[in-house]
This record gives C-alpha cells, sequence and structure tokens, in this order.
C-alpha cells in the first residue's frame, strides 16, 4: 500500500511491521485531548514522530536523537554500509584481533 503525502516520507518506510495488536478499545481523549499511552509501551523511547492520515488513523513511530557531530555517518551512505558490514562480521565472529592500537594514538 502506498501513502501520498506532500513532505511526509512513504509509510512503506515508517511501517516496518504489519502485525499490530489491539492494546486498550475505546479510550477517550481527557479535556486537553491527551490519551495515555503507557499500557503499549514496551520501553520508553526518545521522541516519536506522529503521522495521521485522513480517516484521522494515528501511527506513533519512536525515535532516538542522533548528536549532530554523527549525523555524517549517517548521511554517508558508503561509510554507514561499512559500519554495519563490520558489525555482523563482528556478531558471527568473523574478526581477528590485531593487539593494541594505543601507541598510534595521540
Amino acid at each position: 500500500m502506498k501513502w501520498d503525502f506532500p513532505n511526509i516520507r512513504c509509510m512503506d518506510n515508517v511501517i516496518k511491521d504489519f502485525r499490530f495488536t489491539l492494546v486498550t478499545e475505546i479510550q477517550k481523549p481527557d479535556a486537553k485531548k491527551r490519551l495515555s499511552i503507557g499500557q503499549a509501551m514496551e520501553e520508553a523511547a526518545a521522541a516519536y514522530n506522529i503521522y495521521r492520515n485522513p480517516l484521522g488513523q494515528i501511527v506513533l513511530d519512536p525515535v532516538k536523537a542522533v548528536p549532530v557531530y554523527e549525523t555524517w555517518l549517517f548521511e554517508n551512505k558508503g561509510a554507514l554500509a561499512s559500519v554495519k558490514r563490520g558489525l555482523a562480521d563482528s556478531a558471527a565472529g568473523r574478526t581477528k584481533n590485531l593487539g593494541s592500537f594505543a601507541a598510534h594514538a595521540e
């Protein structure tokens, strides 16, 4: 299913798993239009991107902030792919200990 909202990334990129579970039924907002979502939280996220479609359905996408000095990695696809390969190699045990590099540190 494709969504077309100007200035909003494609929902196919937001929703990674379509296996939703009903957490609570017919919960009404309070006088300030707030809903408690504590029951739905497995762990607290740093923040959420909030999406709403024309039918009024809402999707909360948990996000964590990245320090500005680290954003270069996420903007450089080659470097990010290299880091991901290195992490996968490490997790699979495909590494070799080269000893300490302390002598090369400043």
